[in-house]
């Protein structure tokens, strides 16, 4: 019986380094003799220990994708950008002969980012948003090479991130929401946070641009669906509705759909809203949502890429993706 390397060698003759050459292909090992070596293996159903190899390589052959939630706490793997992007990410890994360590995180110390990159239980780590985790996670980029973040790019950053261009997107959104003829126009969304706060920032100056009568408010809430509805509740409550909405997720843009319909207002007759993400949800609600698109098949193929340049010690630079605006049924009668 083959139960181990050692006994592999005895079987084929030959030394325990030369059998684990051969079942790894490496060239040192001729093919006739990787072939016999191969053949006994699978005539055994022997399999190497590969926890052992990656030891003696120092490789987990494992990545770590985090969502950390400073700011965010009630936030749910559920979210559908989120499972999204991590579906796309699962794939790319998984071709490279990858696993994937999922990890949802509430920072409460300093360290959480140390903790998990210092851990020896991933190669790399892959973060989903900066939350208010600015400060930590540029400290770790400076020592820690195998790190990229999904958000929010600056030039004077040293992290290495993916995302779309959030200011543009922003701007597009409010710009939109003008040329349909809308002035009364309002944000939803958490502005702390760098994607949102860029998002934001957008819209902002397209309502400055726009001249006078145009006017844009903000309403900051939590990113959550029961959250967001609440907040965008008590808001009209209190509030005349506005003719123009835009949400920082299509998350937030469904909630406001639900609050605005339960009030007798119609979309996109009275309110016309815009999202940011295109989520699959957005194209199948009454009306369809318009929105700001990222491409999270290109974004998740651009962290991978990243990731593995600096995994293997080479040079890597951030990506910004292109948002286009999708027109659909929420702004277009």
């Amino acid at each position: 019986m083959i139960g181990s390397l050692a006994d592999l060698a005895r079987a084929a003759g030959t030394s325990v380094s030369t059998a684990s050459r051969a079942l790894s292909g490496h060239s040192s090992v001729n093919e006739q003799t990787r072939a016999r070596i191969r053949s006994l293996a699978d005539q055994h159903g022997f399999q190497p220990n590969q926890l052992a190899r990656n030891l003696r390589l120092r490789r987990t052959h494992a990545i770590g994708l985090i969502l950390p939630l400073g700011h965010e706490t009630g936030q749910h793997l559920s979210d559908p950008f989120f499972l999204s992007l991590l579906g796309h990410l699962a794939d790319g890994l998984t071709e490279r002969g990858y696993d994937l360590l999922l990890s949802r995180i509430i920072p409460m110390t300093a360290d959480w980012l140390d903790r998990l990159v210092d851990s020896g239980r991933t190669d790399g780590v892959i973060l989903i948003g900066q939350s208010d985790q600015q400060e930590t996670i540029e400290r770790v980029a400076h020592r820690y090479a195998p790190l990229v973040v999904w958000g929010a790019g600056r030039p004077d950053q040293r992290q290495l991130t993916v995302g779309s261009d959030n200011m543009g997107g922003g701007s597009a959104a409010a710009r939109h929401l003008i040329a349909i003829g809308r002035r009364r126009l309002l944000y939803l969304g958490n502005i702390a946070a760098p994607e949102f706060m860029q998002r934001y920032e957008g819209f902002r100056q397209a309502v400055a641009g726009a001249g006078r009568g145009v006017t844009g408010t903000a309403l900051e809430l939590h990113m959550t669906p029961d959250a967001a509805y609440s907040a965008i509740t008590a808001y009209l409550d209190t509030h005349p509705a506005p003719d123009g909405i835009f949400a920082g997720s299509d998350v937030v843009a469904m909630s406001a759909l639900r609050a605005l319909t339960e009030r007798g207002l119609t979309v996109p007759h009275d309110v016309a809203i815009v999202g940011y993400d295109d989520v699959s949800l957005a194209a199948h609600t009454i009306p369809g949502l318009t929105t700001i698109r990222q491409d999270l098949v290109a974004g998740a193929a651009a962290l991978i890429d990243i990731l593995f340049k600096r995994i293997a010690g080479e040079t890597a630079a951030s990506v910004m993706l292109k948002p286009e605006l999708i027109v659909r049924g929420s702004t277009v009668a």
